[in-house]
């Protein structure tokens, strides 16, 4: 695999443990000083993160990632895209928007270090 082809491998990993709710599964993914900008500007650290993802409110069906271009410079790659989120926060819905991931290699293969989401399309 390229390196842009293992980014990918990664953020896929990580929307299916989004998906399936699996705490331990994106914590692992994420970098220990992963930082996250939501759509709404609400920033989170990766404890806070997991939690509001894996046993808050919303509870993840599913993240597409569309029209995916990643740029790998040495150990630190950026991924651009857009998101398909399925979601259940008071009903589900469907969330489409932009999305840029920060992701750096490490001993564990590329861990998400920095991300942001938006606006809504």
């Amino acid at each position: 695999m390229t390196p842009e082809e293992e980014v990918v491998a990664a953020a896929a990993a990580r929307a299916d443990a989004l998906a399936r709710g699996d705490a331990d599964a994106l914590r692992a993914r994420l970098h220990p000083l992963f930082a996250w900008t939501s759509h709404r500007g609400d920033v989170f650290d990766r404890g806070t993160y997991v939690r509001r993802n894996t046993g808050g409110d919303v509870r993840w069906h599913g993240q597409a990632l569309e029209d995916v271009h990643v740029v790998v410079v040495g150990g630190t790659a950026v991924l651009r895209c857009t998101a398909v989120d399925r979601v259940d926060a008071d009903g589900p819905q469907v969330f489409r928007m932009p999305m840029t991931q920060t992701w750096v290699r490490s001993g564990e293969g590329w861990l998400c270090l920095a991300g942001h989401a938006g606006p809504r399309m």
